[in-house]
């Protein structure tokens, strides 16, 4: 047995293709590895967008402004927030996940849109954990349950009294279906065996507005979006939803003071669409652990209700499974379900 010339030529033509192949696959491997070396070293180059995707005023759009300008000196660029509200926070979220994975563009969100949002949408447009990595845990804060200046609901035993005398008339702003400022009214329901009426509004600051003008007796609304009305006379404040009391607001009971399993807070945390360059990850990470770390900014996110109680890097996609879970079984509870 041997071979012909034309054998030898055309394992010698194969031979030398796959060879060709190969070292195409090494160059563009090493290519990619350099660029994104690059990209790394020189980033940001250009300014970075922190999207939020609910309105003006809420819990994750005051966190926002308070560190962005802190996370552009610690980039050593800038920082611009950008708010993309819809859908209960979807719209914005599906536009992250959509955007280049190269660092520019980050989410600022909260557990409502995170981790909510998979369990109240039949197609909420996003995978929070695959389509997400997790950079960084901001904080918590409670909820807190308001009412007008003058209105005869300032504890909530009156309240409780009040949706007892008429089942399903009293009723409760919301930031929207399906936010926790809906869940936990109705979680005080069904904790407190009383019926309350629903009022979804497309954000907080519009809820707070038709409480202050007396259209709605009662609102849940973050502690941030809160407090200055609070601290102005402006709105009088019933209870808390945190397990202990908040330092921000030290004499507001909780509402788990009278009802144990009432337990809520909304927490800020930023994501990155999965893929981004694992350096820029780690700068990102990096820059928000000193902004995290100046007293300033530690004060002032303190000053609005936030405990600044960290969560380990390490931690972080576990503890978003679990966020996912203890809400899906809350919103399987409330009955809630948005198309």
């Amino acid at each position: 047995m041997y071979q012909t010339q034309s054998s030898r030529e055309f394992f010698s033509r194969q031979f030398n293709l796959g060879l060709s192949l190969a070292l195409s696959l090494v160059f563009s491997l090493i290519l990619s590895l350099l660029t994104e070396t690059v990209q790394a070293q020189t980033y940001p180059s250009k300014p970075v967008i922190l999207v939020v995707p609910q309105a003006a005023a809420g819990t994750n759009d005051i966190v926002a402004r308070l560190i962005a300008p802190a996370l552009g000196e610690a980039l050593n660029g800038s920082v611009v927030v950008e708010n993309r509200p819809g859908a209960g926070g979807n719209i914005g979220t599906q536009a992250v996940t959509k955007s280049a994975k190269d660092g520019y563009t980050l989410l600022l969100t909260i557990n409502s849109a995170q981790a909510i949002n998979p369990a109240l949408y039949k197609n909420p447009g996003f995978d929070p954990v695959g389509d997400f990595t997790f950079l960084y845990y901001i904080g918590a804060t409670p909820y807190v349950l308001v009412s007008p200046p003058g209105s005869p609901l300032k504890t909530l035993a009156e309240v409780v009294a009040a949706a007892k005398k008429k089942p399903g008339e009293l009723a409760y702003a919301s930031a929207g279906n399906g936010t926790i400022s809906h869940l936990l009214g109705a979680m005080l329901a069904t904790s407190a065996g009383i019926e309350l009426q629903h009022i979804p509004y497309k954000g907080v600051a519009p809820a707070i507005n038709d409480v202050l003008g007396g259209q709605v007796p009662l609102a849940f609304a973050s502690l941030p979006s809160a407090l200055s009305y609070m601290k102005t006379g402006k709105l009088q404040s019933i209870a808390i939803s945190s397990a202990k009391r908040s330092p921000a607001a030290p004499d507001v009971p909780t509402i788990a003071e009278t009802y144990p399993d009432c337990v809520g807070e909304v927490w800020v945390g930023l994501f990155a669409p999965t893929g981004v360059n694992p350096e820029i990850a780690k700068t990102i990470q990096a820059a928000m652990t000193k902004v995290m770390g100046r007293p300033d900014v530690r004060e002032r996110l303190t000053l609005q209700g936030l405990d600044l109680t960290p969560v380990a890097t390490n931690k972080l996609a576990g503890f978003l499974k679990d966020e996912i879970a203890k809400w899906a079984r809350i919103v399987k509870a409330s009955g809630a379900q948005l198309d």
